[in-house]
């Protein structure tokens, strides 16, 4: 495959890139995507530490380890759930163990904020921690693993933008029907990328950056975690301006912007609930 194709007067990158870091078999290796969780969670427990270690959070070595145990399965769970009750339905509905299937991909980070909200709520309970308190520092953890998964979405060749003519776009052939030529398939942007930026490093500027002054300007419990939730939605929703919408709409709206809406209206209550218990 050719590594770049002109098209007009316009030379485009042709998207060649292997899912696969190692593989044994055609569909079974070690996947860039597998190790994008792996990555997310690792910086996860370093920030954990780090925090425990500046009085910043309530849990010690022992806790931060069973913390990110915890985070991992609800994120996993929930992700996988999320992407089958809102994206994928009626291929459940034909084949139920489609569920299990999770090394064909298919991961809803709207569903894994569910899973990790429950996950959270459970451990909080055992470790005797104030939920919204938790809530504070989980959030900061997020996007580092977002930024991982929207690489590792590039590498896969998904997720791709709508067609476009600007000249840092990219041809991916699973865009297109296969046996399509080359020639005949539309360069569109590179959304992974960009989402990454928004979701993963932007996000993660501005986390930081709360979480380190929140105690300087008496930041009450749960705001941060509002705040991450309103602001997710605002990227998100951006991100699918330039994002070829991978499933039906809904009222109009990709299914991307219309949960990140019901993802804002939950920051904002939070943020109002957050204020309430201050001035109480």
């Amino acid at each position: 495959m050719p590594a770049s194709i002109s098209v007009g007067s316009s030379d485009y990158w042709v998207h060649d890139l292997d899912p696969f870091i190692l593989r044994f078999s055609e569909d079974f290796g070690l996947r860039w995507y597998g190790l994008s969780y792996v990555l997310g969670f690792a910086v996860a427990y370093f920030l954990l530490r780090l925090y425990f270690s500046y009085s910043r959070s309530p849990w010690n070595a022992d806790q931060a380890i069973n913390a990110i145990y915890v985070i991992a399965l609800g994120v996993i769970v929930g992700g996988r759930v999320g992407y089958i009750l809102l994206y994928d339905l009626p291929n459940f509905f034909r084949n139920p163990l489609t569920l299990f299937k999770v090394w064909e991909g298919g991961m809803a980070s709207h569903g894994g904020f569910v899973g990790l909200a429950l996950a959270l709520l459970c451990y909080t309970r055992k470790t005797a921690v104030s939920f919204l308190k938790a809530s504070d520092i989980i959030v900061t953890l997020a996007p580092p693993g977002l930024f991982f998964g929207r690489i590792a979405n590039f590498i896969n060749g998904e997720l791709w933008g709508k067609v476009t003519d600007v000249s840092w776009a990219v041809i991916f052939p699973a865009s297109a029907r296969p046996g399509t030529p080359i020639e005949f398939i539309a360069p569109r942007h590179p959304s992974q990328l960009y989402e990454a930026v928004l979701e993963g490093l932007i996000l993660l500027l501005y986390t930081q950056v709360r979480f380190w002054t929140g105690k300087r300007l008496h930041t009450p419990p749960g705001q941060l975690c509002g705040e991450f939730l309103l602001l997710y939605a605002i990227v998100r929703i951006l991100g699918e301006q330039f994002r070829e919408p991978d499933a039906g709409l809904i009222l109009g709206l990709s299914r991307g912007v219309f949960y990140s809406l019901i993802l804002a209206i939950a920051g904002v209550v939070i943020i109002i609930v957050a204020r309430r218990r201050k001035k109480e």
